[in-house]
């Protein structure tokens, strides 16, 4: 998913963009409450994390703001405030859940999750699995196998893979992973497509007779049973 982190404690937001990154998903940080909004206005984020006492403008006037202006996007308000009266005039305020701090990052992570699969329900005609010959990639359990034989892969990997194999067949470019699977609309002028290619080819083509994986040269990459 793509996650917002409204959060001042710089120590503790970048503790929260580094857990929610290696879980996978793309993960933008404000710094205030002001700039929190104008981030969250623009309708891209998936799951909005909120602290509730930030600068410039607090997290509850944020959220309040938000759903005036007809935004739906779940937000998880995090608060040291924990008394009963505190939590309901968050979520009154239209929080969809509130996490009292000190918290375990596990359970954080569990509750954007639910927040993100009450907002995005899966189709239940997509399929749970991916497949391109004998490589399967079980999306529900996130485990990934080629001719029966466990692959396993980090969760930017996994990321990756499920573009390509959503695609296969099809040429993908540079420019095309750095926005979908690295969330970047422009080039930072580093190897992290080539190197994170370089990685993932390793493990799904490497001790079998077929590479799956493929360089178009001057152009991208493509996933499929023929070069």
């Amino acid at each position: 998913m793509h996650l917002l982190i409204v959060e001042d404690d710089r120590a503790a937001a970048d503790y929260l963009r580094q857990g929610l990154t290696e879980a996978g998903h793309v993960v933008d940080v404000a710094l205030d409450g002001e700039s929190g909004l104008m981030l969250a206005l623009e309708g891209k984020h998936d799951v909005l994390i909120v602290d509730r006492m930030l600068p410039r403008r607090d997290g509850l006037t944020l959220i309040r703001m938000l759903r005036a202006g007809g935004s739906t996007t779940p937000v998880l308000v995090l608060s040291a405030l924990g008394q009963v009266d505190q939590r309901v005039e968050g979520l009154r305020a239209g929080g969809d859940d509130y996490l009292v701090k000190p918290y375990a990052f596990s359970e954080l992570l569990a509750r954007v999750e639910a927040l993100g699969r009450r907002a995005h329900p899966a189709d239940p005609s997509a399929p749970n699995v991916l497949r391109v010959a004998d490589l399967e990639y079980d999306l529900e359990r996130r485990r990934v196998t080629r001719g029966g034989r466990l692959i396993r892969l980090q969760p930017r990997e996994l990321r990756l893979l499920e573009y390509l194999m959503r695609r296969a067949g099809r040429v993908v470019t540079r420019t095309m992973l750095l926005e979908q699977v690295w969330d970047l609309s422009f080039d930072p002028q580093t190897n992290v497509v080539e190197s994170q290619i370089s990685r993932l080819r390793a493990k799904i083509d490497r001790d079998f007779e077929r590479p799956l994986l493929h360089t178009v040269r001057g152009i991208g990459y493509r996933l499929g049973d023929e070069a």
